[in-house]
């Protein structure tokens, strides 16, 4: 049966972020039902989904909870056009979300994170020019970045694999350099910046703020940059900066968000509150598309008005506030209230790690481990040299396709081996998970 739905998969299907041709050596797999961690397969297989299905199902497949409550909202309507009609349920999720950071208290809905981007970015420019701030109207954002694969979203990002065909009809965004990465909480440079870095970034800065609206930014971890964790001492002296300017401070958290790095939303661990915050993924527990934006009520009201005025931000999407996205996502706030998810992170997250550094240490195939969170990832070496492999040997691609026939889901990011899974995975599961890419590691 699994290869009869093969067959006609890829003869019609064009799957997402894949060269076609990768699938004549590595099919995919037949996925039949989802559990917890684990994906199960019509040939009988059962495969832990390590990456938690692109980062989102933050409570794993299948949900009870979850499930039950987007029955119900099945049973009432599915969706409604969200331009002057209101519901309990989207109502109930708009205040908790409004509640997850201080000082943002209004939120918009929109269908996926790259919307999400795109919204933040044309809000920051509309608030300029409705408070006649007429020259600020370009961006910037960080290198290494990534903010989704929409033309402005893919400007705003600096990774090239993804955007380089579309440079001519991409704008311009200034890309921050002097990044201070480090391997996470442990590292004694977590909390600090070295001087010098930061007045080449202020520098840098300088020179745009007359005419700069905002600047994006993956919060504390750059996700398909490679996993990257930088100190959050950069977020606490930027965001004086653009208080001090006059320039919004728009927060990816499309990644971050909803526990994944210990707390609710990753700018926590900076101790800011960005002017923008762009949510997804967890969000809904991978349950639904959906999307949010949330800023503050001074710059709401730079918005608010009579209609002739033309101060309304009239940016439109059909499935706005889309129904059973939002009870899958009310459900979702409840649980990570009740059962403290966070909390249970924030404690477990050591346990992420030591998958990796295990890993190291019986194969020398990996460095570079850094983490936070429920994220860990490493950089695979050739374990007789300690050298990254060439390019063209693809040694990511081997790793992924020897650890699917070991039993996990463990899609990389280049030659950048990393580990999302999901927020309430059991501590045998992870055992499990370090078992598999120990053999696949010594396999490669």
């Amino acid at each position: 049966m699994g290869s009869e739905i093969i067959s006609k998969d890829l003869k019609y299907f064009w799957h997402p972020c894949s060269q076609m041709k990768d699938y004549e050596i590595f099919p995919p797999i037949t996925v039949e039902k989802a559990r917890g961690s684990y994906l199960y397969t019509t040939d009988g297989e059962k495969i832990m989904d390590a990456i938690s299905s692109w980062w989102c199902k933050s409570l794993g497949h299948s949900h009870p909870r979850i499930k039950k409550a987007v029955k119900r909202q099945i049973d009432n309507f599915e969706h409604i056009i969200s331009a002057n009609t209101c519901n309990r349920t989207l109502s109930e999720l708009s205040e908790r979300l409004c509640n997850i950071c201080p000082g943002l208290d209004k939120v918009f809905y929109a269908d996926n994170g790259s919307a999400a981007v795109e919204i933040a970015l044309k809000m920051s420019l509309q608030y300029h020019k409705n408070m006649r701030n007429q020259r600020k109207t370009k961006f910037a954002s960080f290198k290494n970045g990534y903010h989704g694969e929409t033309i402005l979203a893919l400007s705003a990002g600096d990774c090239g694999i993804y955007s380089e065909p579309f440079r001519p009809i991409m704008t311009e965004f200034a890309k921050i350099a002097g990044i201070p990465y480090v391997s996470g909480k442990g590292d004694p440079k977590w909390n600090s910046m070295p001087e010098l870095m930061w007045k080449k970034t202020e520098k840098q800065l300088d020179k745009l703020k007359d005419k700069l609206s905002a600047i994006i930014f993956e919060p504390i971890v750059q996700g398909a940059g490679g996993m990257k964790i930088y100190s959050p001492e950069l977020l606490k002296k930027l965001r004086k900066w653009t208080i001090e300017n006059n320039v919004h401070l728009i927060a990816d958290e499309i990644m971050t968000g909803f526990g994944r790095t210990g707390k609710m939303l990753a700018c926590e661990h900076a101790g800011i509150t960005p002017d923008l915050a762009c949510l997804s993924k967890g969000l809904t527990a991978g349950w639904a598309p959906m999307s949010a934006v949330l800023c503050g009520t001074p710059f709401y009201n730079a918005f608010y008005g009579d209609y002739s005025e033309g101060r309304a931000f009239l940016h439109s999407s059909t499935y706005c506030g889309y129904a059973i996205g939002a009870a899958a996502a009310l459900e979702t706030l409840k649980i990570f209230e009740e059962e403290k998810i966070c909390e249970q992170v924030e404690k477990r997250s050591c346990e992420i790690r030591r998958i990796l550094e295990n890993v190291a240490a019986e194969t020398g195939a990996l460095r570079n481990i850094r983490s936070l969170g429920f994220i860990a990832a490493a950089d695979i070496v050739d374990p007789h040299t300690g050298k990254p492999f060439e390019k063209d040997k693809r040694a990511g691609f081997e790793f992924f396709r020897i650890a699917m026939k070991n039993g996990a889901f463990l899609r990389p990011l280049g030659d950048t081996v990393y580990i999302l899974p999901p927020l309430n995975t059991p501590p045998k599961v992870l055992d499990e998970l370090s078992n598999i890419i120990i053999k696949s590691m010594k396999s490669l």
